[in-house]
């Protein structure tokens, strides 16, 4: 072998031995997959945010339960047709009280909840509040071991802080969705004409099968009830409201104990706002007086039969202006039933004041 010929094998063998030890690895992943588990890799503790969102739901999802509901209707060829419907609620007390959204069981034959065991029992409507969008519920047969939810505040509400919502949305038990408290002192008409006050509004998210579920703070009570959000589509856009709790923890023991809340008033029948608007007036219009109540003993007075002239226009309550009906009965919810209010009227022109005490028109 010459010298040319040995270099030249030389360096082929280099090569070989650079190609055999730098594509090993290769040959190793590609050539010689392995069948093993991949090890875990150790993480460190969890994010505050992350241990407080687990402590909250684990603290409050037995407290938490589906609703679903029973309709039975009949179509234009007179057949009988069924259908149901689903919300969530969460336990009031160990009594079996079940509080929910007055929309989620409005119209139903039977209701049903399940709660966080599995178990499935029929309650009964004990009433509800459709100013206020609240139902209470009591279950027929107990199941024992009830969980009922911790009870906090909506006054102290600070813009900004976390909140949390748990329910069924699309059907989907027990759903954590987390957001902050976006604003405060909402208010949200109802189809009854009225408007609930304080209203807390959120970006957590809320679907259709929240409605009726808890809103919660980061010490995991309740804060308020989540009942209605502002979508184009039927679904979640970043807008969601809640009922406030104070209004919820005042509501809902009326209904416990008189089966309604009581509803302070005068007992009149006022005009709506598009007839003050066509006539050109700024208040609420009487429209009728109730035959004995307080509003016809302090002399108020409706439209005439003959519809010639206008009824009084309550313009002021307690010195505060009122415009519309929910204006109105925000005044007279302050004021309170038993107690006495200065309400201010405009009577063909002259204003006078009236001294009444208010009644529990429920």
């Amino acid at each position: 072998m010459t010298d040319t010929q040995f270099r030249r094998y030389a360096v082929l063998g280099a090569i070989a031995v650079a190609v055999l030890w730098f594509g090993q690895e290769f040959v190793r992943s590609v050539l010689l997959v392995k069948s093993e588990q991949r090890s875990v890799t150790p993480r460190g503790d969890l994010a505050a945010f992350e241990r407080t969102a687990t402590d909250v739901f684990k603290a409050t999802a037995p407290s938490v339960v589906y609703i679903f509901t029973e309709h039975t209707g009949r179509t234009v060829f007179g057949e009988t047709r069924q259908h149901q419907g689903t919300g969530s609620g969460f336990i009031w007390d160990r009594a079996g009280h079940v509080i929910t959204n007055h929309h989620v069981v409005q119209g139903a034959n039977r209701v049903f909840v399940r709660f966080n065991s599995g178990t499935t029992a029929l309650a009964s409507i004990v009433g509800s509040s459709p100013d206020h969008d609240l139902a209470v519920l009591r279950v027929v047969r107990s199941p024992g071991g009830l969980a009922p939810i911790s009870i906090g505040a909506s006054a102290d509400l600070k813009i900004g802080q976390a909140v949390f919502a748990i329910g069924n949305p699309f059907g989907l038990s027990r759903t954590l969705t987390t957001g902050v408290v976006s604003a405060l002192d909402r208010r949200l008409p109802t189809r009854t004409g009225r408007e609930i006050t304080g209203v807390i509004q959120t970006d957590a998210a809320i679907n259709p099968g929240n409605s009726g579920g808890p809103l919660l703070d980061s010490a995991g009570r309740l804060i308020g009830v989540n009942t209605a959000i502002i979508s184009g589509t039927g679904s979640y856009s970043g807008i969601g409201f809640a009922v406030p709790v104070d209004t919820v923890n005042k509501i809902v023991p009326q209904i416990i104990s008189r089966g309604h809340p009581v509803r302070p008033g005068i007992g009149i029948r006022a005009g709506s706002e598009e007839l003050a608007a066509r006539l050109n007036i700024d208040g609420v219009i009487i429209i009728s007086v109730m035959p004995g109540g307080p509003a016809s003993r302090a002399g108020l007075r409706g439209i005439d039969e003959a519809g010639q002239q206008i009824g009084d226009v309550i313009v002021a309550v307690n010195g505060n202006p009122v415009r519309t009906v929910p204006e109105l009965a925000a005044e007279l919810e302050k004021t309170g039933v038993g107690q006495t209010a200065e309400i201010q009227i405009l009577r063909n022109g002259q204003l006078l004041t009236v001294t009444i005490t208010l009644v529990d028109i429920g």
